[in-house]
């Protein structure tokens, strides 16, 4: 009778043993990520892979990489492991980084022109291929925005990207992330200031290019809400930038003359949609715009700015501040204009 337990436990031992290496077979669908930091042992990724349910027998596992001769050869790196794959699929991803996320930032007031070559890098992809994918006419229907692409709705965060994601998946997990992040509330706020969730997005992208300090974003918004009001131009230098062909870290006067409807010097209200990737921050403040009459503002050189009502308020705030620069020759802006 022992003995006949004996060969029982044994086949169940040799059975676990088989189904731990071999794994189901199926390794398709996505499954867990483990993070496995430069310098790790075997040991210590046995531990975290058993952890994650990789693996269900680190000791095993260990002493088959040691069979293999491969257990000093690791790749740090955030993996995604399939759900049931074998010791000997996670060995190898171990060993050559296959199954290694790529992880990129997109910064907030990134637009397209910025997002698209990270991505491309990122994924191996071409930047027309991120491009295309940002025009999709479901997501564009699916957000109801007006405009020609999902500028502007590309969230700005932090993101891990399977190995093979193609350009189209990776700008759906941003709009993904976009639906994720918007809160109910905005929607009553869109409601009660009787815009749309596009003008919105909008300003907030304007906002987030132009703030340099958290506690002026309200300001800002406030600024160019009261113009919209008033039927003033927006001149917001921004949106010039996104006109331009090319970036360009300053406007000058005879960038103030391309011709382009997101041109806020030459045509009155919102442009035709955002001009980068807003953060939530932005977003907030456009649609929860300080309780002030200010109608002008100007740079200071510590990125902060003086906010005026009156034009004549704001051309001594300009006087004054570019009375300082000359004493430390750093250049003033001012925006916007009358």
């Amino acid at each position: 009778m022992k003995r006949l337990l004996l060969l029982a436990a044994l086949g169940v031992a040799a059975w676990f043993a088989y189904s731990e290496i071999a794994g189901e077979g199926d390794t398709s669908a996505a499954g867990e990520r483990v993070v496995i930091p430069k310098g790790a042992s075997m040991r210590a990724a046995a531990e975290s892979l058993a952890v994650h349910d990789v693996i269900g027998a680190p000791r095993l596992f260990r002493w088959y990489t040691s069979a293999a001769g491969r257990e000093r050869t690791i790749k740090p790196g955030t993996y995604q492991f399939p759900f049931g794959a074998g010791y000997a699929y996670v060995l190898d991803a171990l060993v050559t980084g296959r199954g290694i996320m790529r992880t990129l930032v997109i910064p907030e007031g990134f637009d397209l022109r910025d997002i698209a070559p990270v991505l491309a890098k990122a994924l191996s992809v071409s930047e027309d291929s991120v491009r295309v994918a940002a025009t999709d006419t479901t997501w564009r229907r699916k957000l109801n925005v007006p405009a020609q692409s999902l500028e502007g709705y590309l969230f700005p965060a932090t993101y891990a990207f399977a190995e093979g994601t193609t350009a189209r998946e990776a700008v759906n997990a941003m709009l993904e992330r976009f639906e994720s992040v918007w809160k109910p509330e905005w929607d009553v706020r869109v409601k009660a200031m009787a815009i749309s969730r596009h003008d919105a997005m909008t300003m907030a992208s304007i906002v987030e290019k132009e703030a340099r300090k958290p506690e002026e974003r309200a300001l800002i918004s406030a600024v160019y809400w009261n113009r919209l009001k008033k039927g003033m131009l927006l001149q917001a230098d921004p949106t010039v930038q996104y006109a331009l062909p090319q970036h360009v870290d300053r406007v000058f006067f005879k960038d103030l003359e391309v011709e382009s409807k997101y041109n806020t010097y030459k045509y009155v209200g919102l442009p035709p949609g955002p001009i980068a990737s807003p953060g939530a921050a932005s977003i907030a403040a456009a649609l929860a715009p300080a309780d002030v009459p200010y109608l002008f503002f100007v740079a200071r050189a510590d990125g902060g700015h003086e906010f005026r009502t009156t034009f004549a308020e704001h051309q001594q705030a300009i006087a004054e501040i570019k009375a300082a620069a000359r004493k430390t020759r750093v250049p003033a802006r001012a925006t916007p204009r009358p």
